[in-house]
């Protein structure tokens, strides 16, 4: 078995976006504490759960991005862009709702729409 990469441009795009993933995911996961300082969030004393929360979101994040890598079928990039364009929703509604229109929020969100855009428009066949 080869190791397989994308010679179409969408198809590639799309790929990217799932390494991004991937490559948070395992960020997050092995470094649970520089995610939360690089967030703002703090894990409250003697209340180690947090780690655990985050290296358990990171995971999620790192599986479906290597799933995406691995079988880079155009259903599993849309579910990938579906996910970050939900994802993005919520943010939007931090934002609305929450008075958390800050710089980071307003990153996360470009950042956001734009891991939901590229597989979402590859598996549209808009690219």
């Amino acid at each position: 078995m080869e190791f397989y990469f994308p010679t179409d441009l969408g198809e590639r795009l799309a790929y990217c976006s799932a390494a991004f993933t991937a490559f948070i995911g395992l960020i997050v996961m092995f470094a649970p504490g520089y995610t939360y300082r690089f967030l703002r969030l703090q894990v409250r004393e003697g209340r180690t759960e947090a780690y655990a929360e985050a290296r358990s979101a990171g995971g999620f994040y790192l599986g479906f991005g290597a799933v995406a890598i691995l079988l880079a079928q155009p259903m599993i990039y849309l579910a990938l862009g579906a996910s970050f364009a939900v994802a993005a929703f919520g943010r939007i509604l931090s934002i609305m709702s929450d008075r958390g229109s800050v710089w980071l929020n307003l990153l996360l969100l470009v950042v956001q729409a734009a891991l939901a855009a590229l597989p979402l428009l590859y598996g549209f066949g808009y690219i």
